[in-house]
């Protein structure tokens, strides 16, 4: 569903080691994308542009009006986060383009079980679907992170206008559906950073967010595979991608309960991305 492609230039310096970019996925995206369009175009309509972006080197505002003001947000480090907050032994879980009514509960309820916590990169108009999710995603313990209003994998080629209404107004629908907690990371679809979107980011105190280990379970391997990929390329880095929404997930359930006692008993902690 997503081709891989690896990334040169200019693409390279924004993904940073251990991440590669995601082509476009079909389906289930394509029809998120559709809804997401209309609420970003009412929201565009609606909002009142800030001139909080020009902080971060923007021509123009372009941040809406329904973010926090900036004397709540405390800046954070502009680079894309790979590191663990546990050190050397530690491991990052990290959940994208959710939340879902069937599969995050699920996500969740593993999780608890083997006491792990994990960062969800929550969509936009998943978020203000389902806000009791995202209050039980943050009752756990676990973080939340930015992931826009509708998984553009094509950010990095769009106006920062775009770039900034995704990501803050999916900023505003998270934390609004949270009952106020916001993000506190920001991962581009697909790993489409730009240089504007992680210094805007930043100045929002999200960390820009990236990952070591891709599972591909998007692809839907079979749980073994998961786990195989998981196993071998640990060593690239401490930070896991999974995803809880986008199809049947059933096989990544199954793989995170393997994954995360084989993790335990190899004396690894569940920890955070870096901040």
């Amino acid at each position: 569903m997503w081709p891989e492609a690896t990334r040169t230039g200019e693409e390279l310096r924004e993904s940073g080691a251990g991440m590669t970019r995601h082509g476009a996925k079909r389906g289930w995206y394509g029809k998120m994308v559709g809804a997401a369009f209309g609420v970003t175009v009412l929201a565009a309509g609606a909002s009142v542009w800030t001139a909080q972006a020009g902080a971060v080197g923007s021509p123009s505002p372009h941040a809406a009006a329904s973010a926090a003001p900036v004397s709540e947000v405390t800046p954070v480090d502009v680079t894309i986060a790979h590191s663990s907050d546990k050190g050397e032994n530690g491991v990052n879980i990290t959940i994208d383009d959710g939340p879902d009514p069937v599969w995050t509960p699920q996500m969740l309820d593993v999780l608890r079980e083997y006491g792990a916590k994990a960062t969800f990169c929550m969509v936009g108009t998943q978020a203000q679907a389902h806000p009791d999710l995202v209050k039980k995603v943050v009752a756990a313990g676990h973080r939340l992170c930015d992931h826009t209003v509708s998984h553009d994998t094509t950010m990095d080629t769009k106006p920062q206008a775009y770039q900034s209404q995704q990501m803050l107004d999916a900023e505003r629908m998270i934390t609004e559906a949270s009952g106020g907690v916001r993000p506190m990371y920001y991962r581009a679809p697909g790993g489409a950073f730009t240089p504007y979107s992680r210094k805007l980011a930043a100045s929002r105190g999200m960390r820009p967010l990236g990952w070591n280990v891709d599972t591909k379970d998007f692809e839907r391997p079979g749980a073994d595979a998961i786990v195989a990929t998981v196993e071998r390329e640990l060593p690239n880095g401490p930070t896991l991608l999974f995803h809880d929404a986008g199809g049947d997930r059933s096989q990544t359930v199954d793989a995170l309960r393997r994954i995360l006692p084989r993790l335990k008993e190899q004396g690894r902690s569940f920890g955070f991305p870096v901040r």
